[in-house]
């Protein structure tokens, strides 16, 4: 296989499980050197452990400085990035919801985590990839698009946000090389949505919504990930790139 990504060296946060996984495990098997990081870090160093050339690092993106420890260990490792993914997230199923019902302390916990989650992992990769240029990858959602959320206020909002932030980033940092995208992915089975998939009735209605009448998975994620993350996207930033089997066409 052509390793895509030799030579490129790759921070991927919620990397411990999941969409990160996956993706961060892809970009090692393209050759990549991978920094596995989670906020779990036992759950990062596992992950870490399957793959050639990848570390695994303890990372909190709620908090600025388990932000900034973690940059800080991965340039003393002598690993200058080329690519950061801003993957990590939560949704709060059972306590998020429609905004007239949602309480004020389950909305300060998925910003934390969701934005400003993202807005530090972001602002801190520019750091790092200034003077080179480089990729940066965000995760998006259709229910930031769509009416999809509409009973998840917090989440919705929140994936909205990353997608701004993504113009945003890609409009004030083109001229330094550094390029901006987010990656939307549809319904994906991940342990992030087991109140979901676990329900029958509950999963039957979500996919009967998506045109190729199947959920994700993280699989499909990887390769959009990839071109991003490679040099055959040197061209693309600013968009957001949606791989839902057609959820948004409705």
């Amino acid at each position: 296989m052509q390793e895509r990504l030799a030579g490129k060296s790759i921070l991927v946060t919620g990397a411990g499980s999941g969409i990160g996984k996956a993706v961060a495990t892809r970009f090692a098997h393209e050759g990549a050197a991978v920094v596995f990081s989670d906020r779990d870090g036992a759950a990062a160093h596992r992950a870490a452990a399957s793959c050639r050339d990848a570390i695994g690092v303890e990372l909190d993106v709620s908090d600025e400085g388990s932000v900034e420890r973690a940059y800080a260990e991965i340039a003393g490792r002598g690993i200058a990035l080329d690519v950061v993914v801003a993957n990590a997230g939560v949704q709060l199923f059972g306590h998020d919801a429609p905004v007239a019902d949602l309480d004020l302390d389950v909305w300060k916990r998925t910003l934390d985590v969701n934005l400003t989650g993202t807005f530090l992992t972001v602002k801190h990769a520019v750091r790092a990839l200034r003077g080179r240029g480089g990729s940066i990858i965000l995760t998006g959602s259709p229910t930031g698009l769509t009416g999809e959320g509409a009973e998840f206020t917090a989440y919705s909002t929140t994936k909205a946000g990353i997608h701004g932030l993504t113009r945003t980033v890609a409009a004030a940092y083109a001229r330094e090389g550094i390029r901006a995208n987010a990656v939307v992915p549809g319904y994906t089975e991940t342990p992030l949505v087991t109140s979901i998939s676990d329900d029958p009735e509950s999963r039957a209605a979500i996919v009967s919504r998506i045109p190729l009448g199947r959920p994700g998975t993280p699989a499909d994620v990887e390769g959009i990930m990839v071109f991003l993350a490679s040099d055959e996207a040197a061209f693309a930033t600013g968009s957001l790139f949606r791989v839902d089997g057609g959820m948004t066409t409705l």
